[in-house]
């Protein structure tokens, strides 16, 4: 048996087939060609030059710039010849180092293209280099080059190099001899031209721009989502900003740390220690936070062994910019960015714990998440698709890098006082939280400085919105915070105030809004269990679920379970799962379906049909497993886009509370429905019970499955049996985490 992840891993789920025409350029492109030629990039290029090459974008980018920065087709194409040819030769495949180190040995010297890092030999009082896929080390490096590129010592850098090979009888001389090194870099940027060029463009045309220089299609976003993914860029160009991103797999959440600008860095949030973070106290060497302008961590909310060493430094880190070891302080400006994967929906994490209910147990302390300026909601970002990405114009990736890192050493934090006043009970430390995040998207959108009242307000709400989902979720873990009453709100020149509410507080209120009285927590006390809503609103069920498509349907839902089993004859309407299947499957936390055929279009259509169903009748807060035991498509041709069909109902699923998980077994023959609170559906032809949709793209079918006509004669049993895992009760009890207090 085989998972869904697992089928998936033969496959590069975003891969784009290279499109047979070339992209038709936009105005907007026009504009960005004009104003910054020689800076920018047709962003679909990358993938047609990247081939079996491992590195990140802004390596391609940089290639990419000096070859094909050019609205023009034949450069374009030229340049991308030069640059793939340049791979070809020069970037060294990891499982090919011997074929290149003999390529250097018959020729006595070769460009390549590599990540290399410097470590100092204090024994031979000597700087040597590594190289990463070409697997040589002790290679020496002389001290004038690791003085201009310090970042060498801490993380590497991708460079262009040329490698010499002379062979010695002295065992311990390392034959290799680095003739030159160039980093892959923009060599410098022209601020003031990027400041005047940007009032060519209007806010909507800038942001766009931006957009496309990540690599996103400004299309498929919103305006609230194009400032979400802007909000990554934040610690790039505003000092010792710290950001904590939440949310499912597969948004792109990493994305923008580890392909977007050779002046960060991402790591594993396991694999960071003191020493290489903040100093090593043996040697004295200054760590990762002393040489990047943002260090992330990646998997964050995965790592459960956590050094509370480790956790005590960073927490003086982020709030004064500095760090002491030994007998030493030290100051850094380097941004930190914490990304994580959710496994809970937010009103599930909203009813029993609180929105950083991911994080590791050390990292949930009220002190540490206070030094946090913003949480990024990343539930609102969708699973990235192929449509998402860009083949617009976008700057050249360390082209922005470079302008970004320029832009650190200015202050936008005060430019919202013309027109507005933040409430005075906003703490010093929100208050900081909130012109940071303001300052940040200041010098991204408006880098001038300049911008109308209504463009101020959208980026402090924005600011303010996610300094509070901070504090709010700090409110429910330490009942202490709670004694001084915090409004986040602003004034405009007219006195008038307004309120900033989250939007998850908007479209959850009985969830998010507690009532800290007497017993804030319940019987337990702090920590002992989840406040009341404030305002208990009535829940969905399965009437109410029902209720949606017809009379009968909510009688019969309401109706008394029985066992037994229903005849439907070919050409019948009036079928849904709503009255076939639902009233046995409603209350169940766990089910599990088992249909060998969930392949064609028409049949994902009918198991997402069910999965919403099952995602409407439930609570918003509860969370139901869901286990699909299908057959893989035999096909090579078809099996991609069954396998690609079953990620995206699942994404959608998740995203719900309907947590899907995908089994693959060729061997099943059975066609059933199980929940672990009693019942057993057999299903004579499983899902697949109606005809083929028809292509009137108006059909009511499409949408109300009463209207759609039985395929052929089936059966329906139900089957009482006995309960799995002691029932809807244990099932919860065994997945809630209560909220508690940390030390």
């Amino acid at each position: 048996m085989t998972n869904l992840e697992e089928a998936l891993g033969e496959f590069d789920v975003l891969a784009v087939n290279a499109a047979d025409t070339t992209p038709a350029k936009s105005a907007l492109d026009d504009k960005i060609n004009e104003q910054f030629a020689g800076a920018v990039v047709r962003k679909d290029l990358v993938k047609a030059v990247r081939g079996n090459a491992v590195v990140p974008s802004y390596v391609l980018e940089y290639l990419l710039g000096q070859y094909a920065a050019s609205d023009d087709e034949a450069t374009i194409q030229a340049g991308i010849d030069s640059v793939r040819q340049i791979l070809a030769t020069h970037y060294v495949n990891r499982n090919e180092h011997m074929l290149v180190k003999s390529e250097i040995r018959r020729k006595g010297l070769l460009r390549v293209i590599d990540r290399v890092t410097v470590t100092l030999n204090e024994k031979n009082d000597v700087h040597e280099a590594e190289f990463e896929n070409l697997q040589v080390k002790g290679v020496i490096i002389d001290d004038v080059t690791v003085k201009q590129n310090p970042k060498l010592l801490v993380g590497g850098v991708w460079c262009i190099s040329e490698i010499e090979y002379f062979h010695s009888d002295d065992q311990r001389v390392v034959p290799w001899i680095l003739g030159s090194l160039k980093p892959i870099q923009v060599a410098g940027v022209d601020i003031d031209h990027y400041n005047e060029a940007r009032k060519a463009f209007t806010t909507e045309e800038w942001i766009d721009l931006l957009m496309q220089s990540i690599g996103l299609n400004p299309e498929q976003f919103n305006e609230r989502g194009k400032l979400i993914a802007l909000t990554r860029l934040i610690p790039f160009v505003e000092r010792n900003y710290n950001v904590v991103e939440l949310g499912p797999k597969g948004t792109g959440k990493s994305h923008t740390f580890s392909e977007f600008s050779p002046n960060g860095i991402l790591i594993s949030g396991g694999e960071v220690t003191v020493a290489k973070l903040f100093v090593n106290n043996a040697s004295g060497r200054i760590g990762l936070v002393g040489y990047w302008d943002c260090v992330a961590f990646d998997e964050f909310a995965a790592n459960r062994r956590t050094d509370q060493n480790l956790v005590n430094v960073m927490k003086n880190y982020l709030a004064n910019k500095s760090f002491s070891r030994g007998t030493s302080i030290y100051g850094a400006e380097a941004s930190m960015a914490f990304i994580g994967n959710t496994t809970h929906t937010v009103p599930y994490m909203l009813k029993n714990t609180d929105l950083f209910d991911e994080l590791p147990d050390a990292y949930r302390d009220p002190a540490w998440l206070d030094r946090i300026h913003h949480y990024v909601p990343g539930w609102e970002v969708a699973p990235i698709r192929a449509e998402m990405f860009s083949a617009g114009y976008g700057f050249v990736v360390d082209y922005l890098a470079e302008i970004l890192r320029a832009k650190r050493t200015e202050d936008f934090s005060d430019k919202y006082k013309d027109y507005f006043t933040l409430d005075t009970s906003i703490s010093t430390r929100d208050q900081d939280g909130v012109r940071k995040t303001f300052s940040g998207l200041m010098k991204l959108v408006h880098p001038t400085g300049e911008a109308t009242e209504d463009e101020v307000c959208a980026l402090l709400e924005f600011a303010i919105e996610g300094r509070k989902r901070v504090k709010d979720s700090i409110l429910r873990i330490d009942a202490t915070m709670r004694d001084t009453p915090v409004n986040f709100r602003y004034a405009d020149k007219t006195g008038t105030w307004h309120e900033v509410t989250t939007l998850e507080e908007s479209q959850y209120p009985q969830l998010y809004r507690r009532s800290y009285d007497a017993t804030p927590y319940g019987d337990g006390g702090p920590g002992g269990g989840v406040a009341e809503a404030a305002e208990p609103v009535p829940t969905s069920g399965p009437a109410t679920a029902a209720a949606s498509s017809t009379p009968e349907v909510a009688a019969e839902a309401v109706s008394p379970l029985t066992e037994g089993h229903r005849d439907f004859t070919a050409g019948q309407k009036g079928v849904s799962y709503g009255t076939l299947l639902l009233p046995y499957l409603h209350g169940a936390t766990k089910i599990t379906i088992t249909d060998p055929y969930i392949r064609m279009p028409h049949q994902g259509r009918n198991l997402a049909d069910l999965l919403s169903l099952l995602a409407a009748a439930k609570d918003d807060a509860d969370e139901i497993d869901v286990d699909l035991i299908t057959t893989e498509e035999p096909k090579a041709e078809f099996k991609r886009n069954q396998l690609l069909m079953l990620k995206s109902i699942k994404d959608a699923s998740d995203a719900v509370g309907v947590r899907l998980r995908v089994r693959l077994d060729d061997t099943i023959h059975d066609r059933r429905i199980e929940t672990n609170h009693g019942w057993r559906i057999d299903l004579g032809k499983g899902l697949d019970i109606w005809q083929k949709p028809s292509d009137n793209p108006f059909d009511f079918g499409r949408n109300h499955q009463e209207f759609r006509l039985i395929g052929s004669a089936f059966s329906v049993h139900y089957v009482k049996i006995p309960v799995v895992d002691g029932g809807e009760d244990a099932q919860r009890s065994s997945r809630s985490r209560s909220s508690c207090s940390v030390d």
